[in-house]
């Protein structure tokens, strides 16, 4: 059964939200050497029950906190999406090394993501 694996905060000032969640929760947040903005956040041990995340600048599709779930195919997970009345909203890209991503927005217009972990995604 997929699960949430993800989560992503948009902040408008990323240095600032950075510093407020170490702050008041203790996460430790380093900088992504990824080709984007982004700071990938460790909420716990990884024994703890939760999940990690990331901080990254606000713009669509990241205007609100966004989910992103493990698919065992995107490709599929999209059909099932359109197929229930949602909607994509970035289509299918990889992300080097990880995977292939997409973000899609729910019946109630609510935005997630959808991961597919590939790490020979190019």
């Amino acid at each position: 059964m997929p699960r949430v694996i993800h989560f992503e905060i948009p902040a408008d000032d990323p240095a600032r939200a950075v510093k407020f969640y170490e702050a008041v929760f203790g996460w430790k947040i380093e900088k992504w050497n990824g080709p984007m903005d982004y700071w990938l956040a460790m909420t716990g041990e990884q024994e703890q029950p939760g999940i990690d995340g990331a901080i990254t600048t606000r713009g669509e599709p990241t205007t609100a906190v966004v989910n992103t779930v493990d698919v065992p195919s995107v490709d599929d997970s999209i059909a099932k999406v359109i197929a229930s009345g949602g909607s994509v909203r970035v289509p299918k890209m990889p992300v080097l090394g990880v995977g292939y991503l997409a973000y899609c927005r729910d019946t109630e217009d609510n935005a997630f993501g959808m991961m597919q972990n590939d790490p020979n995604a190019h």
